[in-house]
């Protein structure tokens, strides 16, 4: 009886693979919270090929300029992992809400959406401080 519990169980999982290949991430959304303007504004989204036959990833596209995508050119091998780059620029003040829209052969899905949001924050630079004065005839405080 365990023994054709077993079996049976086994045929499901097989049955559960999916035939050709299949992309699978680990997470679909990065959230910078607040970081400053001009901080490194890379993150990595991992996936993993959990189909029968190689993952090609044909096309990486960001939202806009400022959202450039590196992804791996080579087929993925079935269970095999590896990741795309996301890299923000952070020159930009303000929230940030974009996208990177993925083009593989996966079977079950062949577009994927990846999400990055967050804020950056402006950075006080010597530059914008105000000018000290010194006006005629006072006496210098001492710190």
């Amino acid at each position: 009886m365990l023994l054709m519990a077993m079996v049976v169980g086994s045929f499901a999982y097989v049955s559960a693979q999916v035939a050709g290949p299949q992309i699978e991430f680990e997470r679909i959304e990065h959230d910078y919270g607040t970081i400053d303007q001009g901080a490194n504004g890379k993150t990595e989204f991992v996936f993993t090929n959990t189909g029968t036959e190689p993952l090609i990833i044909s096309k990486a596209k960001g939202s806009c300029g400022c959202t450039v995508p590196t992804w791996p050119k080579e087929p993925i091998a079935p269970g095999a992992k590896a990741s795309i780059e996301v890299k923000y620029d952070t020159k930009r003040v303000g929230p940030i809400s974009k996208s990177v829209t993925i083009t593989s052969n996966s079977v079950d899905q062949s577009t994927a959406l990846l999400k990055i949001k967050g804020t950056v924050e402006a950075v006080a630079s010597e530059e914008s401080l105000p000018e000290s004065k010194t006006i005629e005839g006072a006496t210098p405080v001492s710190e």
